[in-house]
């Protein structure tokens, strides 16, 4: 009898143990997917980020976006990224008189046709301030330390401010935690407004299977069903191939 005793009270003992055990997982779990998964997103966003900044580009030099990655990864590592260098700017006295940048600009690049017809300089800078002193159409609409040079920087430089070299570039193809899966990246180069205007579109994703594969499956299951009732995208993404929304990422 009192084996009997204590055998029912070392298994209610273990059931309770058991129990605790899933009251607690159950709430702690959530909490644990929860907190990798925002982690986790900063870095996909991160590198979203950095491909719309990529396309973005890519789309102002040529016209179109690309869903080619190798494309736009030699784009990166190849194409000069051209930048308007800007010294002074107009007075409103100027501006009332009639004179534009695009008056402005022209009266400086034929001064300098005319200098360098002439005269050679050691540098743009040299040039301009020869020109700044004596050519008499900048002197007189008042030109004399205006400057607009179009420049040719490194692209991967100019926009992401040494953060890759052609070296590392290549990683902002790969989802963070993916096992290196890239993302998809889409394009619609032929979207039509409903007024008949182009607007080439692309979108750039990541589902949440790519980089939260390895979590709980549960969790992870419950979360691509919860975004899929609302009509959400299941994972992170920017631009939309369907309608203009700015490139924004569907974070924002």
């Amino acid at each position: 009898m009192k084996t009997t005793r204590t055998l029912v009270i070392c298994l209610l003992s273990i059931a309770a143990v058991v129990m605790a055990y899933f009251c607690v997982t159950s709430v702690t779990t959530p909490i644990k997917f929860e907190n990798t998964r925002a982690q986790r997103e900063v870095a996909v966003i991160k590198h979203l980020v950095d491909l719309r900044t990529a396309e973005v580009e890519y789309h102002h030099q040529n016209g179109v976006f690309t869903a080619n990655h190798d494309s736009l990864l030699l784009f990166l590592k190849t194409a000069p990224k051209k930048e308007l260098l800007k010294e002074g700017s107009l007075t409103d006295k100027q501006l009332e008189a009639g004179l534009t940048e695009q008056k402005a600009i022209k009266i400086l690049n034929e001064a300098k046709k005319k200098a360098l017809k002439n005269n050679s300089f050691e540098d743009s800078d040299a040039l301009y301030a020869y020109i700044w002193a004596n050519d008499k159409d900048v002197i007189s609409n008042g030109l004399a330390g205006f400057r607009r040079d179009t420049i040719e920087l490194n692209m991967l430089q100019s926009l992401y401010k040494g953060e890759y070299d052609e070296t590392s570039i290549d990683k902002i193809m790969e989802i963070p935690y993916s096992n290196g899966q890239r993302f998809e990246i889409e394009v619609n180069n032929d979207y039509k407004t409903s007024q008949g205007i182009r607007v080439p579109l692309f979108e750039a994703r990541a589902s949440f299977e790519s980089y939260l594969g390895d979590l709980n499956k549960q969790e992870l299951v419950n979360l691509i069903d919860r975004e899929t009732k609302l009509d959400h995208y299941p994972g992170l993404k920017v631009g939309d191939v369907y309608a203009p929304n700015n490139n924004a990422g569907n974070w924002e």
